[in-house]
């Protein structure tokens, strides 16, 4: 799926048949036609096409001239590009219906689909409509191309490519089918058509010199995007579920020792895959949050806008966006910047705090390198660190804002009285984790209990926590008990961090006997929401209680809770038979449900299931539940049908995914990819898919035999780009080993006594 290649689909008479279609980054524009293949090569294009008369044939121009010529074939000229870099050159042929309409700045906008699909272009249009008027009030830039054209490709190795006026998607990233999407995936396709067309400005008309820069186009896109699903549907809350989106998995990465800075020096570029990763993407994201917060929105689109001005047309080093953010200012965006690019890892800031009289309290603040281990740095890491505290006297304002630049230092906050507590970094805004002294934590925990505490700071407290126990700072226990502190949340977010927290607990129990035991303390902890939820959508209830529905219904069936499992197979019967279909946002929760135990016979419904759908959205649901068997055997034959024809090579990786993240599954995974590493390799190599199949293969093991053994087999056999990933997930198996050894009998002491 890389440079110019076939697209399969089949008509809607099921006919198999291909499109040609193009993905040239990072470097293989070469493959299609000889060219200087680097960002900072720019050149405008002409693009002739020779297709089938009765093909659409696209480009990232509108054409400007066509003529019938011989054997049924038509030649069709585009329009001159701008001056532009290669990788964002992009053509593709083939049967589409589309949907057109205006933005309000006049441009154009088109979705294509496949055909007979044409009304599930309409929310991505929506979208695309009402984003471009955004950015270009935002930036106070228009869009520079007449039109803009999203188009959904049935092959598509990546989730969708920002070609500079033709973005292509995988088909689950822009088709919404308003009886099959759940709410989960509509939002994820608002995110990424924001994405997809903030590149059309941060990267495409400003483009980065090199690839050790790629994190300015990914990690500024993934910022902005959050902006503008914000503006346009604040009901979403967006910018909470950027935190357990983004900034926690950024968090998780970047504690290991293996992990590297944002900006990494690439060479060759089998490098530059591997640097398409959660540092790039979600650090990024986060860094430039943290910025946007220090500067503040005013100036943040003033030096926006004097950045892309400045060097439109032109390609940027990292050092010239500070430059244009600190001009708009006056703050030293530099100074504090760098630090946060140059340095791999993350602070945790401890905090000690000593009351002065009545209502003065003094805080001592000292900073060192977070790692995931729990030892000494390897070095001397010193971040310039913008530092917010809140205190219970208001607790949605900012009480005080300063720089901690040195290893440590003292603060003074007045109008604190003995009994106040005092919150570092609200709203989880910087970049780093908090250590609180034990009485400040018990001041603040009362203030989770009656929800004082905004959903934000709730979150980020939990995940700051479960990282101390994985660096073996904090027993598992005691996390176990802050947990108990939540039993009242309502909120979808901080649900999805506790579960989040729980999944890598989970992993750790798979390799003991308490599973049953933790299942109980599962049953017990989400129980309450789920009830208050129940199984039916509320007229006019809000997005968010949708998802946590979702949630805690999908965590129930995991937990095996008796009741739940059984509402969910009787739904799925009378969905099955074409009676009652399940709604899309719960359907995930009733497939594992009847999976879980299933049979034989269940896996050949489900298979059944799979071929009646042309919705590559349900078949993915589908696909990635059937990982959840608890049957070696049958999960050996979800392997097969991963590898037959059936499943796209693009989704085959997640559901070998879904297998071997399942306890049950763990071995016999690992085993299927030591006997076919060089059919996985033909296929895969060079592809981010290749990093990703690998790291979920390996990761969840939790032992010092397997680390030797992971290690010593990637040692004798090369899959070149993906070494980072292997280094960064035999660290993560030490990691596990280390922390069941440490925690096995408190955990197992908690646990039996619950």
């Amino acid at each position: 799926m890389k440079g110019f290649y076939r697209s399969k689909y089949f008509t809607p008479g099921g006919e198999e048949r291909y499109a040609g279609v193009t993905q040239f980054e990072a470097t293989d524009a070469r493959r299609c036609f000889p060219c200087w293949d680097e960002p900072a090569i720019k050149a405008t294009f002409d693009i002739t096409l020779v297709v089938p008369q009765d093909r659409v044939a696209l480009s990232n121009m509108p054409e400007v001239q066509e003529e019938n010529i011989e054997n049924n074939l038509r030649r069709i000229r585009f329009d001159r590009t701008p001056i532009m870099s290669t990788y964002l050159v992009a053509v593709v042929v083939g049967e589409y219906d589309h949907v057109e309409g205006k933005s309000e700045d006049g441009v154009i906008v088109r979705v294509f689909t496949p055909i007979g699909k044409k009304e599930q272009g309409l929310f991505a249009l929506e979208v695309a409509t009402k984003v471009l008027p955004y950015y270009k009030s935002y930036f106070n830039i228009a869009y520079p191309l007449p039109k803009m054209d999203l188009i959904a490709i049935s092959d598509f190795s990546a989730g969708a490519m920002e070609n500079w006026g033709l973005v292509t998607y995988r088909e689950t990233f822009v088709l919404v089918d308003p009886k099959n999407t759940s709410l989960m995936r509509k939002q994820s396709i608002a995110l990424t058509v924001g994405h997809e067309i903030a590149h059309q400005w941060f990267g495409n008309l400003v483009t980065m010199e090199w690839w050790t820069h790629l994190w300015l186009n990914e990690g500024y896109a993934s910022f902005v995007e959050f902006l503008c699903v914000n503006h346009l549907f604040p009901e979403y809350d967006i910018w909470t579920q950027f935190v357990t989106d983004m900034y926690t998995r950024a968090l998780e990465l970047d504690s290991l020792k293996n992990s590297h800075p944002i900006e990494v020096p690439v060479g060759h570029p089998c490098e530059i895959d591997e640097i398409f990763d959660e540092i790039s993407y979600n650090k990024g994201a986060s860094v430039i949050r943290m910025l946007h917060d220090y500067i503040g929105e005013k100036d943040f689109r003033k030096g926006m806008n004097i950045y892309l001005t400045r060097h439109q047309y032109k390609n940027t080093f990292t050092e010239d966006l500070w430059a244009a953010l600190q001009e708009a200012s006056s703050k030293p965006v530099a100074k504090v910047m760098s630090t946060w690019i140059k340095l791999k890892g993350f602070p945790v800031v401890s905090v000690e705090s000593i009351q002065k009289g009545d209502n003065q309290r003094v805080l001592k603040l000292t900073q060192n390198k977070f790692t995931a281990d729990g030892s000494a740095p390897d070095g001397d890491y010193t971040w310039v660190i913008p530092v917010n505290i809140s205190t219970s006297r208001d607790p949605n304002k900012i009480a005080k804002t300063f720089l901690l630049d040195q290893k440590s230092m003292e603060v003074v906050l007045d109008d604190v009285s003995a009994d106040d507590w005092v919150k570092i970094n609200p709203g989880t805004v910087g970049f780093y984790r908090t250590r609180y002294s034990k009485e400040m934590l018990e001041k603040l925990l009362p203030a989770v209990r009656d929800m004082v505490l905004p959903p934000l700071d709730r979150l980020g407290l939990i995940d700051d926590m479960f990282a101390m126990v994985q660096a073996g700072q904090a027993s598992t226990a005691e996390v176990l008990k802050l947990i108990d502190s939540y039993r009242n949340e309502t909120n979808y977010t901080v649900w999805t961090a506790i579960t989040n927290s729980l999944a890598n607990l989970h992993i750790l129990i798979s390799h003991t006997d308490l599973m049953e035991h933790f299942n109980r303390y599962g049953e017990k902890l989400y129980r309450p929401v789920a009830e208050s939820l129940g199984w039916e959508v509320r007229e006019g209830e809000n997005h968010l209680d949708t998802l946590l529905r979702s949630l805690v219904l999908s965590r129930l069936v995991s937990f095996r809770c008796k009741d739940v499992i059984a509402e969910a197979q009787t739904r799925f019967h009378a969905h099955a038979d074409g009676s009652n279909p399940i709604p899309a946002d719960l359907r995930s929760a009733c497939y594992k449900a009847v999976l879980q135990d299933g049979d034989e016979k269940i896996f050949n419904e489900m298979l059944q299931l799979y071929r009646t759908t042309d919705l590559h959205e349900e078949q993915d649901r589908i696909s990635r539940a059937l990982g959840c068997i608890g049957n070696v055997d049958l999960l050996r034959k979800v392997i097969d049908f991963a590898m037959s024809g059936e499943v796209r090579a693009q989704d085959s990786v997640f559901v070998i995914v879904a297998v071997a993240v399942n306890p049950k599954g763990r071995d016999m995974a690992w085993e299927f990819f030591k006997d076919n590493n060089q059919k996985l390799l033909q296929q895969y190599q060079g592809s981010f898919l290749l990093t990703r199949l690998i790291k979920y293969l390996i990761e969840n093991f939790a032992s010092e035999e397997r680390a030797v053994e992971v290690e010593n087999y990637f040692k004798q056999n090369q899959f070149p780009g993906t070494e980072r990933t292997v280094s960064q997930a035999v660290e993560t198996i030490r990691l596990n080993a280390n922390w069941l050894k440490r925690d096995l009998d408190s955990l197992t002491s908690y646990l039996k006594s619950q």
